[in-house]
Protein backbone atom coordinates (compact mmCIF):
# COMPACT_ATOMS: atom_id res chain seq x y z
CA UNK A 1 0.00 0.00 0.00
CA UNK A 2 1.37 3.58 -0.89
CA UNK A 3 2.49 5.70 1.96
CA UNK A 4 -0.54 8.78 1.51
CA UNK A 5 1.55 10.49 4.01
CA UNK A 6 4.39 10.68 2.67
CA UNK A 7 3.07 11.82 -0.43
CA UNK A 8 1.04 14.62 1.04
CA UNK A 9 3.67 15.97 3.44
CA UNK A 10 5.65 16.35 -0.64
CA UNK A 11 2.60 18.02 -2.20
CA UNK A 12 2.57 20.08 1.17
CA UNK A 13 6.22 21.30 0.70
CA UNK A 14 5.72 22.22 -2.89
CA UNK A 15 2.55 23.90 -3.15
CA UNK A 16 2.61 25.50 0.33
CA UNK A 17 6.62 26.40 0.31
CA UNK A 18 8.99 25.36 -2.34
CA UNK A 19 6.65 26.04 -5.40
CA UNK A 20 9.24 28.50 -7.25
CA UNK A 21 12.45 26.26 -6.23
CA UNK A 22 10.49 23.18 -8.36
CA UNK A 23 9.55 26.06 -11.00
CA UNK A 24 6.38 26.20 -10.75
CA UNK A 25 4.12 29.28 -11.37
CA UNK A 26 2.07 29.68 -8.40
CA UNK A 27 -0.71 32.21 -8.90
CA UNK A 28 -1.98 34.50 -6.13
CA UNK A 29 -4.53 32.48 -5.15
CA UNK A 30 -2.04 29.50 -4.34
CA UNK A 31 -3.33 27.59 -7.55
CA UNK A 32 -0.47 25.47 -9.80
CA UNK A 33 -0.83 23.76 -12.81
CA UNK A 34 -1.80 20.08 -11.65
CA UNK A 35 -0.16 18.17 -14.54
CA UNK A 36 3.25 20.02 -13.72
CA UNK A 37 2.48 18.67 -9.98
CA UNK A 38 2.02 15.40 -11.15
CA UNK A 39 4.95 15.10 -13.10
CA UNK A 40 7.16 16.37 -10.33
CA UNK A 41 6.06 13.50 -7.79
CA UNK A 42 6.56 10.91 -11.10
CA UNK A 43 10.41 12.42 -11.19
CA UNK A 44 10.76 11.77 -7.42
CA UNK A 45 8.87 9.01 -6.56
CA UNK A 46 8.37 6.77 -10.08
CA UNK A 47 5.23 4.87 -10.09
CA UNK A 48 4.96 4.71 -6.42
CA UNK A 49 1.63 6.42 -6.68
CA UNK A 50 -0.83 6.51 -8.87
CA UNK A 51 -3.91 9.50 -9.46
CA UNK A 52 -5.99 7.90 -7.30
CA UNK A 53 -3.67 8.22 -4.45
CA UNK A 54 -3.98 12.14 -5.35
CA UNK A 55 -7.73 12.17 -5.40
CA UNK A 56 -7.69 10.12 -2.14
CA UNK A 57 -5.50 12.71 -0.50
CA UNK A 58 -7.14 15.70 -2.12
CA UNK A 59 -10.64 13.79 -0.47
CA UNK A 60 -9.26 15.01 2.69
CA UNK A 61 -7.73 12.75 5.73
CA UNK A 62 -9.33 10.53 8.16
CA UNK A 63 -10.62 13.07 10.32
CA UNK A 64 -12.58 14.83 7.28
CA UNK A 65 -9.62 17.83 7.13
CA UNK A 66 -8.96 18.88 3.51
CA UNK A 67 -5.92 20.43 2.71
CA UNK A 68 -6.09 20.48 -1.17
CA UNK A 69 -8.18 21.24 -3.70
CA UNK A 70 -8.06 20.81 -7.22
CA UNK A 71 -9.97 23.49 -9.68
CA UNK A 72 -10.27 23.49 -13.59
CA UNK A 73 -7.14 21.15 -13.75
CA UNK A 74 -4.84 22.95 -10.89
CA UNK A 75 -4.57 22.09 -7.81
CA UNK A 76 -3.79 24.20 -4.32
CA UNK A 77 -3.20 23.69 -0.58
CA UNK A 78 -6.18 25.80 1.01
CA UNK A 79 -4.39 26.69 4.20
CA UNK A 80 -0.37 27.30 5.90
CA UNK A 81 1.23 29.01 2.46
CA UNK A 82 4.52 30.47 3.62
CA UNK A 83 5.23 32.23 0.13
CA UNK A 84 4.30 33.44 -3.12
CA UNK A 85 0.81 33.71 -2.26
CA UNK A 86 -1.24 36.98 -1.44
CA UNK A 87 -5.12 36.67 0.28
CA UNK A 88 -6.34 33.37 -0.64
CA UNK A 89 -9.81 34.14 -1.47
CA UNK A 90 -12.54 32.14 -0.12
CA UNK A 91 -16.20 33.27 -0.35
CA UNK A 92 -17.88 34.91 2.60
CA UNK A 93 -19.84 32.51 4.56
CA UNK A 94 -22.33 32.80 7.40
CA UNK A 95 -21.42 30.31 10.50
CA UNK A 96 -23.27 28.82 12.92
CA UNK A 97 -23.91 29.76 16.62
CA UNK A 98 -20.50 28.67 18.13
CA UNK A 99 -17.45 27.31 16.94
CA UNK A 100 -14.38 25.96 18.53
CA UNK A 101 -10.05 27.21 18.55
CA UNK A 102 -8.25 24.89 20.51
CA UNK A 103 -4.85 26.19 22.04
CA UNK A 104 -2.47 26.21 24.66
CA UNK A 105 -3.45 27.08 28.31
CA UNK A 106 0.14 28.94 27.85
CA UNK A 107 -1.10 31.23 25.27
CA UNK A 108 -4.96 32.57 27.42
CA UNK A 109 -3.57 35.58 29.06
CA UNK A 110 -2.67 36.84 25.45
CA UNK A 111 -5.95 35.72 23.82
CA UNK A 112 -7.87 37.74 26.72
CA UNK A 113 -6.14 40.83 25.58
CA UNK A 114 -6.39 40.54 21.91
CA UNK A 115 -8.49 38.15 20.60
CA UNK A 116 -7.56 35.28 18.24
CA UNK A 117 -5.50 37.11 15.54
CA UNK A 118 -4.14 35.17 12.59
CA UNK A 119 -0.72 36.59 13.05
CA UNK A 120 2.31 35.39 10.58
CA UNK A 121 -0.96 33.48 9.29
CA UNK A 122 -3.12 34.46 6.44
CA UNK A 123 -6.46 33.44 8.78
CA UNK A 124 -7.39 32.24 12.03
CA UNK A 125 -8.36 28.32 11.87
CA UNK A 126 -11.90 27.63 14.13
CA UNK A 127 -13.97 24.44 13.42
CA UNK A 128 -17.32 22.92 14.07
CA UNK A 129 -15.86 19.47 15.54
CA UNK A 130 -14.62 19.15 19.35
CA UNK A 131 -12.86 16.96 18.59
CA UNK A 132 -10.89 18.66 15.69
CA UNK A 133 -10.27 21.33 18.09
CA UNK A 134 -8.79 19.31 20.68
CA UNK A 135 -6.59 17.45 17.85
CA UNK A 136 -5.15 20.16 16.47
CA UNK A 137 -4.32 21.90 20.04
CA UNK A 138 -2.60 18.64 20.79
CA UNK A 139 -0.39 18.90 18.41
CA UNK A 140 1.35 22.11 19.79
CA UNK A 141 0.89 21.42 23.82
CA UNK A 142 -0.36 19.22 26.45
CA UNK A 143 -1.97 21.45 27.99
CA UNK A 144 -4.68 22.42 26.17
CA UNK A 145 -8.06 24.41 26.40
CA UNK A 146 -10.79 24.58 23.82
CA UNK A 147 -12.22 27.91 23.68
CA UNK A 148 -16.04 28.78 21.91
CA UNK A 149 -16.46 31.13 19.63
CA UNK A 150 -19.95 33.17 19.57
CA UNK A 151 -19.03 33.23 15.54
CA UNK A 152 -23.21 33.91 14.84
CA UNK A 153 -22.65 37.20 17.22
CA UNK A 154 -19.72 37.70 15.63
CA UNK A 155 -20.85 37.59 11.81
CA UNK A 156 -24.16 39.51 13.02
CA UNK A 157 -21.33 42.29 14.30
CA UNK A 158 -19.09 42.54 11.07
CA UNK A 159 -16.88 40.13 11.60
CA UNK A 160 -16.09 37.97 7.80
CA UNK A 161 -16.32 34.43 7.62
CA UNK A 162 -14.69 31.99 5.47
CA UNK A 163 -15.64 28.55 4.97
CA UNK A 164 -12.92 26.66 2.39
CA UNK A 165 -14.40 23.18 3.83
CA UNK A 166 -17.62 21.58 5.61
CA UNK A 167 -15.86 21.99 9.01
CA UNK A 168 -13.78 24.71 8.78
CA UNK A 169 -13.57 28.41 8.74
CA UNK A 170 -11.67 31.34 8.44
CA UNK A 171 -11.77 34.50 9.83
CA UNK A 172 -8.83 37.62 9.94
CA UNK A 173 -9.63 38.20 14.10
CA UNK A 174 -11.84 36.89 16.73
CA UNK A 175 -11.69 39.91 19.47
CA UNK A 176 -11.77 38.32 23.13
CA UNK A 177 -15.44 39.82 24.02
CA UNK A 178 -16.98 36.58 20.91
CA UNK A 179 -14.71 34.14 23.33
CA UNK A 180 -15.71 32.41 26.16
CA UNK A 181 -12.92 31.07 28.17
CA UNK A 182 -15.21 28.70 30.57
Amino acid sequence: MANLTQLSKFIALVLRHKAQDYNLKIDGNGFVDLEQVWQLIEEKYGKRYTQADLETIVAGDKHGKKRYEIVDGKIRAMFGHSMGVNDINYPIAHPPQYLYHGTSQEAIESIKQTGLESRNRQYVHLTTNLDNAKRVADRHSKNIIILTIRALDAHTNGITFHQPESEHYLCKHIPPEYIDFD
